[in-house]
């Protein structure tokens, strides 16, 4: 007799770190706590490049029903340890989709393993989902505030209201025939009409205004979040090991530094995975912490490493401060030695440069609304960053940042107990929007 047709799911992220870490923690998640079979799609080049950073056989430990699969990405070969240019990454998206229908047909014959749902992010993914019949999920991974600035710009446009400075920077033009505009349009048309439900990586408490307002506009909408302490609640305190999703090779022995620090003494450096400053912006960053005399831990990729910092900064920051290519950064945010965190903005923050895309929206909420961080400048001098890192790190206005923080850390806490928000609506996506999906099928 034929085993039954196990729940199925594909999740196929847009092939950047900041994406693919909170995928394969919610693919991990629902593999691990909900039943489901996950097919785990990678990028030839960020294969490659995971198994430079993990070994050989770091796709091979996957639990049985979790399985990796790769498939072009239409560029052209690359060996380097760094991000590709993100336009043509966005130009190249249509070229993976025909190896995606290929790969749907191939699961389709697999035994006890018919049942199929699609989790992306990826427009032209989505839209071929919708074209072959199969059931798509939206997985929105950066802030719900953020999309709902997206969802605006249409609008806004047609009033001659952008740029804005707190809204994201991928449309700075009025021009209606910009590409750049043309992209985000049709990106937020896809997301109000192609999936059946959209998930964001958020807690519910920290957007819930944002979450109610979209609601009217948008398929049904799920927040869960923070997924690394979803995970951690499922029965891995430490959370879900996301070496196994890094690009990059993770110097572990930062942590060891961290250890012999005192609490809330170190000031935590990290850009992720794709913003690239500029020489002169790195050292004058460099100069303000070493002005500050705090200590410091700063995440410089290896394609950045091209900056050669001045012997007397070096000298003046020798045993206060540790250079490295790249981190475990949520274990690192955990450390009680870290007081705080200089960074692009992507979906984090406390001291905040925020650089392209969401960042300027993440900033705006994280400064006014959620009362954690405190904006830098567009191109911060030595003198700013030194001022700006004092007064996170010391005396009155720190404390009133932390508070708010603390508070925070507290929330996301209870969210995602069972019986939180975040697990009351990871449970309603399975229930409510997987299980029927496939049901239809």
């Amino acid at each position: 007799m034929a085993s039954p047709a196990k729940p199925h799911l594909v999740f196929f992220p847009f092939p950047a770190q900041g994406h693919i870490t909170p995928a394969f923690q919610l693919a991990s998640l629902l593999h691990r706590c909900h039943g489901f079979d996950v097919t785990f799609v990678h990028t030839e080049h960020n294969r490659r490049r995971l198994l430079r950073a993990g070994g050989p056989d770091a796709l091979a430990g996957a639990p049985p029903g979790f399985r990796f699969v790769t498939v072009p990405d239409g560029l052209p070969p690359s060996d380097d340890d760094a991000a590709q240019d993100m336009a043509a990454l966005h130009l190249s998206l249509p070229a993976m989709v025909p190896h995606f229908k290929k790969l749907v047909v191939e699961l389709s014959e697999l035994p006890a393993a018919s049942c199929c749902c699609l989790v992306s992010d990826i427009v032209p993914i989505l839209r071929a989902a919708e074209d072959i019949g199969l059931p798509r999920v939206a997985f929105w991974t950066t802030s719900a505030s953020s999309f709902m600035a997206l969802q605006q710009f249409q609008h806004l446009i047609a009033k001659g209201l952008v740029p804005l400075k707190d809204f994201p920077s991928f449309v700075r033009t009025t021009d209606p025939d910009d590409a750049v505009v043309a992209l985000m349009l049709h990106l937020m048309e896809c997301y109000r009409t192609v999936p059946s439900a959209i998930i964001f990586h958020t807690l519910e408490e920290l957007e819930r205004q944002v979450i109610g307002a979209m609601s009217d506009i948008l398929p049904p909408i799920h927040a869960v979040g923070p997924l690394p302490l979803l995970l951690g609640q499922a029965g891995d305190p430490a959370g879900v090991d996301t070496s196994s999703s890094s690009l990059s090779k993770e110097d572990r022995a930062c942590l060891d530094w961290l250890y012999a620090k005192r609490p809330s003494s170190v000031v935590f450096v990290n850009f992720g995975s794709v913003v690239k400053l500029a020489d002169e912006q790195l050292v004058e960053l460099a100069w303000g912490l070493a002005n500050s005399g705090h200590e410091f831990l700063w995440v410089i990729r290896s394609d950045q490493q091209q900056a050669v910092l001045p012997p007397e900064l070096v000298a003046e920051t020798e045993g206060r401060g540790l250079v490295t290519s790249w981190c475990p950064q949520e274990a690192v945010l955990r450390h009680e030695a870290v007081g705080a965190f200089v960074t692009h903005c992507g979906w984090n923050s406390m001291l905040c440069w925020p650089c392209v895309g969401d960042q300027q929206t993440n900033s705006r909420m994280a400064c006014t609304e959620w009362r954690v961080g405190v904006e830098l400048g567009e191109d911060p001098s030595r003198e700013e960053a030194e001022a700006a890192i004092r007064q996170v790190m010391e005396g009155k206005r720190g404390e009133e940042l932390r508070r708010p923080a603390a508070e925070w850390k507290e929330k996301a806490a209870l969210a995602t107990r069972p019986g939180g928000s975040a697990w009351v609506n990871l449970e309603k996506v399975v229930n409510e929007v997987l299980a029927p999906l496939i049901d239809k099928l």
